[in-house]
């Protein structure tokens, strides 16, 4: 199987719950669209520092993570929605240093019910249920 990518947007939460309440007139929900690369090795999202400024998401708290080349480095965990076609979540990501790229891990997948088409190598929606999230609870 090659690299599968994802087209997704990616948007600020705190600015979605403040202009679904009305709070503050005006306002607008920052959101940009990304084209990711899905990683089942990844467990989150992974995104750059520039995202995280561009879309002015608040620090939740700072990690420890592992990269695939077994090297250690602190990252900053941020809470962030994403929208794929006609699914969504919210996550945590993680901001690390130096990344040029978004990585869409397993934890967000599992959570818009997607899968990975490896013909078309892309994210795609599962055929028995595609307007419709299913879930096993």
């Amino acid at each position: 199987m090659g690299y599968a990518h994802a087209d997704l947007t990616l948007f600020n939460i705190d600015d979605e719950a403040v202009v679904s309440r009305g709070l503050v007139p005006g306002l607008e929900v920052r959101k940009m669209d990304v084209r990711a690369l899905v990683d089942t090795g990844a467990a989150t999202l992974i995104i750059t520092p520039n995202i995280k400024e561009q879309l002015g998401l608040r620090i939740f708290r700072k990690v420890k993570a592992a990269l695939a080349n077994e090297s250690e480095v602190e990252c900053e965990e941020v809470r962030i929605g994403i929208t794929f076609r006609n699914r969504g979540t919210v996550c945590e990501a993680l901001v690390v240093p130096g990344a040029r790229e978004v990585l869409l891990g397993v934890i967000p997948i599992e959570a818009m019910d997607v899968i990975i088409n490896p013909k078309k190598q892309e994210l795609d929606l599962p055929p028995d249920r595609p307007y419709i999230a299913k879930f096993r609870i």
